[in-house]
């Protein structure tokens, strides 16, 4: 499953590669970031869009808002090996603004093709753009921490599969707010509690 999920989703960051999807964006990035980690990961973290640091290197999640989210990945005993992290938006926004609405739409079928390639268990979403991508309705300040049950339906795929989507602040947000930052290590302490249900029911 492993090599073949590597390799599916190598083929589908060419095929990015080779389109012309947001051109502006691309014209402007130093490379697409794409997404890294394990390819047979239970959770898979999904960002809003690369910043300075992600468009230089083509990691996503490596600048400040990086460490910390390794930070709390050790502290429920995971790694960055262990996951799978990725953004909705694949190229860096110019001054690190949010990504707009036609941007994620762009990128959207492509995220939806990742997940289908990976089939976690639980899609860990950080912060409001990538939480609505998946639960319309959020609201991040009350909804935070709080695991939803969802079937994602694809196009290739006649079956929906089930995932638990939990929606977090992002990573970032607690590196200008104190408070935020025991919000988010609290709510990080539900993902293997999670992962430990869906792996018993």
């Amino acid at each position: 499953m492993t090599s073949n999920a590597a390799a599916q989703l190598q083929s589908l960051k060419e095929e990015i590669e080779a389109s012309d999807i947001t051109p502006e964006l691309k014209s402007q990035a130093t490379q697409l970031v794409f997404g890294s980690g394990n390819s047979s990961a239970d959770v898979v973290f999904i960002g809003e869009a690369p910043g300075k640091k992600e468009d230089e290197t083509g990691e996503p999640f490596v600048g400040a808002a990086g460490k910390f989210l390794n930070e709390m990945l050790g502290t429920i005993g995971m790694n960055r090996e262990d996951v799978y992290i990725t953004n909705i938006v694949k190229y860096r926004p110019p001054n690190n603004r949010d990504p707009l609405p036609e941007e994620k739409k762009a990128f959207l079928p492509y995220l939806q093709a990742q997940l289908e390639i990976l089939q976690p268990k639980v899609v860990v979403t950080l912060g409001r753009h990538s939480g609505t991508c998946f639960l319309p309705d959020l609201q991040i300040s009350k909804d935070h921490g709080r695991p939803k049950r969802i079937k994602l339906a694809f196009k290739t795929t006649s079956t929906a599969f089930p995932v638990v989507v939990l929606p977090l602040y992002h990573p970032a947000a607690a590196l200008y707010n104190g408070g935020l930052r025991t919000t988010l290590l609290e709510d990080f302490g539900t993902i293997p509690l999670v992962v430990n249900t869906l792996e018993k029911s």
